[in-house]
């Protein structure tokens, strides 16, 4: 089998596409691989804590690893810390790492790129599928997951810490992805068929934050603890 690394958000994509790979049976998975904010010790842009994530990887049974970035890092800090962790996983023999992306050309041509640098191959299982049908699959599979961030010029606040279910992709405005692909929404993953017991948390305040002086509306963050 193909020796991989399995880039890990904690949220509906990448749990849709772990799910995806598993059932091919084409991939060795070496390990979860994420990145974390350094001051929060929480999962970039999905505002999740370490502990939460832990525990998903526990239940997945797969090792996790994590980098960390400081709040809002440059390309170059992200690059020189994603590279050195890459190195590290050539070295065990990792061949090939994957990504739950779905229709984004640039960001996929980046991270090609990137994984190019030490000679590993990218893999996009659920490249150009439509994003109403993976979700649709998503939760008739059994899968459940809470919305952790909205982009607030996108969605309006009471859209965070809602569960996704079809309800909550009926109810989504027009022009935003039912996938959230495009930043319109983040997740976190607390049941399905990839995990051996659910990950038990509560919901607790949500907070509004900016991440530049030219961001005017800013993300709504649902804390779960």
């Amino acid at each position: 089998m193909k020796k991989a690394i399995f880039n890990w958000s904690g949220g509906k994509d990448s749990a849709f596409a772990l799910y995806k790979i598993r059932s091919e049976k084409e991939y060795d998975l070496h390990c979860l691989l994420t990145s974390l904010n350094h001051d929060t010790q929480r999962i970039s842009m999905h505002g999740v804590r370490f502990e939460l994530l832990q525990q998903q990887a526990q239940s997945i049974g797969l090792p996790l690893k994590t980098f960390s970035l400081p709040s809002a890092p440059s390309n170059s800090i992200y690059e020189t810390e994603l590279k050195r962790t890459m190195d590290e996983m050539k070295s065990l023999g990792v061949e090939y790492s994957i990504f739950g992306d779905i229709f984004l050309e640039d960001l996929r041509k980046y991270r090609e790129e990137q994984s190019a640098k030490v000679g590993m191959q990218t893999v996009f299982p659920l490249w150009k599928q439509d994003t109403t049908e993976i979700v649709n699959e998503f939760i008739d599979l059994g899968f459940k997951a809470v919305v952790t961030a909205v982009d607030a010029s996108k969605l309006s606040k009471d859209f965070t810490g809602r569960i996704i279910d079809h309800e909550f992709v009926n109810s989504l405005p027009q022009g935003v992805d039912p996938c959230g692909e495009n930043g319109e929404f983040h997740s976190f993953v607390f049941d399905g068929p990839i995990f051996s017991n659910p990950i038990k948390f509560e919901k607790g305040e949500i907070v509004h934050k900016f991440y530049s002086d030219d961001d005017k509306h800013g993300f709504y963050f649902c804390d779960l603890v």
